[in-house]
């Protein structure tokens, strides 16, 4: 039994000192704090939006994000003149908007929000319009028209609210270096969920808004997302994190193996 013993202990030290080093060669983005990260979501679960977050609506009238938000609401940062993800995430919106069985405008409400300052919103009505009519269902469309409203902001305002939601972007010349997340809210401003991705399950959407709608919040599906893909900031998109996943998997079935050595029962020696 000893010499099993430590042979399983043997086997699983390898193992261990493989995965370290394998994980120890690839670039790693913990999400442990907002200082920690630099592009990408740090998940603010339970906190309030302030108050003091100007937006520019599609009437060109200054608002407070405060005053807008009365029902269930998802907010996406963009900017729109993006030529990376932004449009595969607005994309991706319109279509499980256009799937959901909840109605946008009386469920709950979309605000897409530039976070590029210098945009004006005759370009967000310009985008909104173009994801509109990639939407099939004409009575989702109506809803839409309302329901998903644009905004721009000026640069203090951008600083304010993406801070409170975790929402972290670096400039790269004239573009930007962003994840792709969405971030849900209850009626009184409080962050309830995030939805980070491309793409976004009907069935998850409509958890998401219901569970805002009762200011319940929690971890979800991105968890185990987040925790099997990682974002590539250079080509903004999420890739399969091979190294993380092998290096559980390698770790599950040591274990099992060292229970089924351990535990296994001896064989009678025969007289």
């Amino acid at each position: 039994m000893r010499n099993q013993l430590n042979t399983v202990i043997l086997i699983v030290t390898t193992l261990l000192f493989v995965s370290v080093t394998s994980r120890a060669q690839q670039p790693v983005n913990p999400a442990a704090s907002d200082d920690d990260v630099e592009i990408g979501v740090v998940e603010h679960l339970d906190d309030f939006l302030p108050d003091s977050i100007s937006l520019i609506n599609e009437a060109g009238e200054k608002v407070w994000l405060a005053d807008v938000i009365d029902k269930p609401t998802v907010i996406n940062f963009v900017y729109y003149r993006c030529p990376g993800i932004c449009s595969p995430l607005m994309e991706a919106v319109a279509g499980v908007m256009d799937k959901s069985e909840l109605i946008p405008g009386k469920d709950y409400q979309v605000l897409t929000i530039s976070f590029d300052p210098t945009e004006t919103i005759d370009l967000g009505i310009r985008k909104k319009n173009n994801y509109l009519n990639l939407m099939n269902n004409a009575d989702k469309v109506e809803a839409a028209k309302t329901g998903w409203k644009f905004f721009v902001s000026d640069s203090a305002s951008i600083v304010r609210a993406t801070n409170a939601t975790g929402f972290k972007y670096k400039r790269n010349g004239n573009d930007y270096l962003h994840a792709a997340s969405l971030t849900v809210v209850s009626p009184d401003g409080k962050i309830t969920r995030y939805l980070n991705g491309l793409y976004f399950l009907p069935f998850e959407w409509k958890m998401a808004i219901v569970e805002a709608s009762k200011g319940q919040s929690g971890p979800t599906l991105n968890k185990v997302l987040r925790f099997c893909f990682s974002y590539d900031p250079k080509g903004q998109t999420y890739v399969l994190n091979v190294t993380k996943l092998g290096g559980t998997l390698i770790m599950f079935f040591a274990v099992v193996l060292l229970l089924v050595m351990v535990l296994k029962p001896k064989r009678k020696k025969s007289i």
